[in-house]
């Protein structure tokens, strides 16, 4: 690994640096340039953009003038953040990892982009995605290990962050496309419930499932980013600021440690040797400062909702291209085109089938972890770590379940493999309550941390 390569940064300090004033937005923008002129011809995070530097200092004049005191201004002022390139962006193209024309795939800026620049935000670039958010690969490199994947199909997004260039990236999750890569890239993902950032101006995949979620150094950062992008956020849910912090001391909890499921049979069955072991480790480590692990049998006919997950997810990505399909098939990669010719043949009937029986799945599930007394569940991010070679972005089989029943998520890094590939632990929660996930998840982040 070029250790270089690997420099993910915090954005809960550069976000207080900047309203501090040091440095100010301008000689932070030169900063910002120069290391993606460095690093970005290694990795390819971001969508190449002729007068990047130009247009971020043009972004920074207006935003001084309209923020005059750093104090005053909101609280992500001068902060860079990458952006999903399916995701729509005023005075940027949006190619979404295509040779479609860009006038052609044009739209209104993204409610998440309007929330971002509300908040004070700059927009470095655009980040590359696999095509349409789907399995034919981007550019992109595993900073951790160039000729590794970063995982997708939120790649660039993941590797941005990993690598430094921005402290917070936006992604999308259809499937697995922001725990696998933040799992495969050594950094924190956060996939909220379905539906609780808006969806507005981004193109879509298969709609019923697309989330829009986000990338961070640490879960401090995805904690300060979340509120200004989550609908009807709660600030007083959970346990509180600061309960990390006391949570656990001396072999004791203050106010009773979260209850950790954990779904054993043919799902936990799909993680291979690495990710499993390293697993393994983390229940016995948290089990030792004293949290409940309990294994349920949740997931026994896992198979099926795979089944049901592709029966929906293919007819809604067909639905979703059918007009630009028909126009410009030909452009399309062919792992693109595959899933679109295989959802056109699915039968509506069958996907109203799945959709009954996803709601069903979702009733069972949390009846079965309100029965159990569990706070979160628990798997590996991925069923391994970053494979070898970039024609493939990952199995994203991990999250299958959770992003079918719209449950938020997140993936916190979680050591290395002998390699120097890192892994990463899932925390799912309950539909609706992303703010304690979030709570809860720094406990086990402070627990991991301290090995």
């Amino acid at each position: 690994m070029d250790k270089s390569l690997v420099r993910p940064r915090s954005l809960v300090r550069e976000a207080a640096s900047l309203r501090a004033g040091v440095p100010t937005p301008a000689v932070h923008v030169d900063r910002l340039c120069a290391r993606i002129d460095q690093v970005d011809p290694l990795i390819h995070a971001f969508v190449p953009e002729p007068g990047r530097a130009d247009r971020l200092q043009a972004e920074v004049r207006a935003l001084v003038a309209r923020h005059p005191d750093p104090a005053q201004a909101p609280p992500l002022y001068g902060v860079a953040v990458g952006i999903k390139d399916i995701v729509h962006v005023d005075g940027l193209p949006t190619h979404g990892g295509s040779l479609l024309p860009p006038g052609v795939l044009a739209g209104p800026q993204a409610t998440v982009v309007d929330r971002l620049r509300a908040a004070g935000a700059l927009v470095a670039g655009k980040t590359v995605t696999a095509e349409f958010a789907g399995s034919a690969p981007g550019r992109t490199r595993n900073p951790h290990r160039p000729e590794h994947t970063p995982g997708g199909s939120s790649s660039g997004s993941a590797a941005a962050v990993a690598a430094g260039l921005v402290p917070l990236a936006i992604g999308t999750q259809t499937i697995g496309s922001v725990i696998r890569p933040a799992a495969y890239c050594g950094v924190v993902g956060f996939r909220p419930t379905f539906g609780r950032i808006p969806t507005a101006g981004v193109i879509p995949n298969a709609p019923s499932f697309d989330t829009v979620g986000l990338f961070t150094a640490d879960l401090a950062g995805a904690a300060l980013a979340a509120p200004l992008l989550c609908d009807d956020w709660d600030h007083a849910a959970g346990p509180g600021e600061g309960a990390a912090d006391g949570a656990w001391a001396d072999g004791a909890w203050a106010d009773g440690a979260p209850v950790l499921g954990v779904p054993v049979g043919p799902y936990l069955d799909r993680a291979g040797p690495e990710a499993r072991q390293a697993f393994d480790r983390q229940l016995a480590l948290l089990a030792a400062r004293g949290l409940t692990v309990r294994r349920l049998d949740l997931l026994p006919d896992f198979e099926e909702l795979e089944r049901q997950a592709q029966t929906v997810n293919r007819f809604e990505m067909a639905a979703s291209h059918a007009d630009w399909f028909a126009r410009f098939g030909d452009l399309y990669r062919p792992e693109t085109a595959a899933s679109i010719r295989h959802g056109r043949t699915v039968d509506p009937a069958d996907r109203a089938a799945a959709l009954r029986a996803r709601a069903a799945f979702r009733e069972r599930l949390a009846e079965r972890r309100q029965r159990a007394g569990v706070d979160l569940l628990l798997a590996p991010s991925a069923t391994g770590p970053a494979p070898l070679g970039l024609d493939s972005t990952g199995s994203a089989v991990m999250s299958l379940p959770w992003s079918f029943a719209g449950l938020p998520a997140l993936s916190l890094p979680a050591g290395v493999t002998a390699a120097g590939l890192p892994l990463g632990l899932q925390v799912v929660g309950e539909a609706g309550a992303d703010e304690r996930l979030l709570a809860l998840a720094a406990v086990l982040e402070r627990v991991l941390d301290a090995g």
